[in-house]
């Protein structure tokens, strides 16, 4: 199990309170500093079932520049999404735990990390 999580995020934080609560062996990825590649981005989507706009933080500073709010939903803009995420890591919605099973939540809330726990 591996949690991406932002230092600085309570929602992290909490995540990770959880985890060591439950006794969770896992791998913490400081995703700011080591930043995933376009390849974990996508793969991490296909975990997720979600598309990169579902992960993408749009109220961001970064989100605001780059004008996301107006860019196309579709299958034709998924790769200009990835890379905006791999290039602009603030914009990724944290924390987000890869499960054992091969499945992956975005960890936002207790439910969110107790369902990952679980799988």
């Amino acid at each position: 199990m591996e949690i991406w999580i932002n230092p600085a995020c309570s929602k992290c934080r909490s995540a990770v309170q959880l985890l060591d609560a439950e006794g969770a062996e896992y791998t913490v990825r400081r995703y700011l500093e080591d930043v995933p590649s376009p390849d974990e981005i996508r793969a991490v989507l296909d975990r997720l079932g979600l598309e990169p706009w579902d992960i993408t933080r749009t109220q961001e500073a970064d989100a605001k520049e780059l004008g996301l709010k107006e860019w196309p939903r579709d299958a034709g803009s998924r790769e200009r999404w990835i890379t905006a995420l791999a290039g602009h890591p603030k914009l990724i919605q944290r924390p987000i735990i890869t499960a054992e099973d091969g499945t992956a939540v975005v960890a936002r809330t207790e439910e969110a990390v107790r369902d990952a726990l679980g799988r």
